[in-house]
């Protein structure tokens, strides 16, 4: 292959096509599922997923098959199927996967961009949902035609881009259900909805936490009453809650109590975390918002400078691959603040989002979570833990020896440094669904959501350059696969 050629396809597709075909999809609110009850009635799933159709069926690749396939009552789902060329069988099929739903508005955008407004600025793409992940189908289908643009053999490419990822992906079971008899023999996994740790080189995905998501509700009146009044015999939902959140970590340290939702830390993967930690440095911790922009490990931190949990570079990316953390991310039951007035309220209600270890099973972690909430509540309050759909991580089986070699070359020729693997502390559901079904198969599970790319936040950016070199990375990698 010749790789100046490939830059010059592959660039030149992404500054021509791709970018502007982002930049509409930017623009529309196609929230997922978990986010928009009336997903279907809006009609802007259905839309992404139309117009990715559209633009497919105009790339005229030789032999394709494509279509949108459709559940009744669940969100539809982009299939493409491209038979081998050059004399390879289609006996070996490399699978890719994105999504096209995307996570909602946030607050806190910068006051000239927003969700739906995309601002290309400093060679980055603003916006919700084009890196995470809108771009998947775009890079992939390009990928092929870098390939066939050279004549270069390549196995049978299949791709399932699915729209309830970000809640969890729970249709995604009976789609795969539904097309395993066209997926084939899936000898290589591509991803494209995971993150990188710099722009400087080619990132593999090792393994995904899981994810046990819920309301907590605690009640201790049937109506609001005068503070004045109840206080100090009425005892407050929240300090209740607080209690109770008390039992699932450390408020201190943030560690998780519940033994069950813990791990063994695999050799392999520290020793992985390790090399990360040596290339990353204090970007591990630095890439974050920080308030304040004092952050050294040794200075004293003033009122407006936060500082992270950890500054040591491993136990951070351990912390946020392969240990267990409880974030709040919702609240009910409180009046804004210019209308709060002197009512003890009756009730707190709170969205709990733990993050479990890889390989921890989410059921069990979801029994443990809703034990540890429910059991004894304090003062007999009413309290209840409903779980949301529960996703287990993944962990990626060991790398074949020809994978390792092809992901450095292509790390090597593309960036100029070889590739590197790390865990990432997010969830994909679809990873642990194909590892199931296809036990032999590898992974390439990659993406461009590196430092400050801000997936699910505000200011979300796709890195351009970044995501042009990582086409060209995957297509070596694709044409290795024999």
């Amino acid at each position: 292959m010749d790789l100046s050629e490939l830059k010059g396809y592959t660039d030149r597709k992404w500054d021509e096509d791709l970018i502007p075909r982002l930049v509409d999809y930017v623009k529309v609110p196609a929230k997922s599922p978990a986010f928009d009850a009336s997903w279907a009635a809006h009609g802007h799933l259905d839309a992404v997923v139309h117009t990715a159709r559209l633009w497919c069926a105009a790339q005229r690749i030789e032999g394709m098959q494509l279509e949108i396939v459709h559940i009744d009552g669940r969100t539809p789902c982009l299939f493409f199927d491209i038979p081998a060329t050059g004399g390879l069988g289609d006996d070996r099929t490399v699978m890719f996967y994105g999504h096209l739903d995307k996570q909602p508005e946030m607050t806190g955008w910068r006051d000239d961009l927003g969700p739906w407004k995309p601002v290309i600025e400093d060679g980055l793409l603003y916006g919700r949902g084009s890196a995470d992940d809108g771009y998947a189908v775009y890079a992939a289908l390009t990928i092929v035609q870098a390939l066939d643009a050279q004549s270069v053999a390549r196995p049978r490419c299949v791709g399932l881009i699915e729209t309830c990822e970000e809640s969890g992906s729970p249709d995604l079971t009976a789609y795969l259900e539904l097309l395993a008899p066209r997926l084939g023999q899936v000898q290589l996994v591509v991803g494209l909805d995971s993150g990188c740790g710099n722009y400087d080189q080619l990132w593999v995905t090792t393994s995904l936490r899981g994810l046990v998501g819920g309301v907590l509700t605690v009640e201790i009146l049937d109506e609001g009453v005068h503070s004045g009044n109840a206080s100090g015999i009425v005892p407050s939902s929240f300090r209740i809650a607080r209690q109770l959140l008390s039992r699932i970590d450390d408020a201190r340290t943030g560690e998780v109590l519940l033994p069950e939702l813990h791990a063994r830390l695999p050799d392999e993967r520290i020793e992985q975390a390790r090399a990360a930690a040596d290339i990353l440095g204090e970007q591990v911790w630095r890439q974050f918002p920080w308030v304040g922009c004092s952050h050294g490990p040794n200075e004293a931190a003033g009122p407006m400078h936060s500082m992270p949990t950890t500054t040591d570079p491993l136990e951070g990316i351990l912390n946020r691959t392969w240990r267990p953390a409880l974030s709040v991310t919702g609240a009910a039951g409180f009046p804004g603040v210019d209308s709060a007035g002197n009512v003890l309220r009756p009730r707190s209600i709170f969205k709990l989002s733990m993050r479990i270890p890889p390989t921890v099973d989410a059921d069990e972690a979801t029994r443990a979570m809703k034990r540890a909430l429910e059991d004894d509540p304090p003062y007999q309050a009413r309290v209840s833990f409903a779980p949301d759909h529960g996703a287990t991580g993944w962990n990626a089986p060991q790398t074949a020896p020809w994978l390792a070699r092809a992901l450095n070359s292509a790390s090597e020729q593309c960036y100029g440094r070889p590739a590197a693997w790390m865990g990432e502390g997010g969830t994909i559901p679809f990873m642990n669904m194909l590892g199931e079904r296809f036990p032999q198969a590898q992974f390439l599970i990659t993406g461009v959501l590196g430092p400050k790319s801000n997936a699910h936040g505000p200011n979300e950016f796709l890195h351009i350059g970044y995501a042009k070199r990582l086409t060209q990375a995957v297509a070596l990698v694709v044409a290795a696969v024999r």
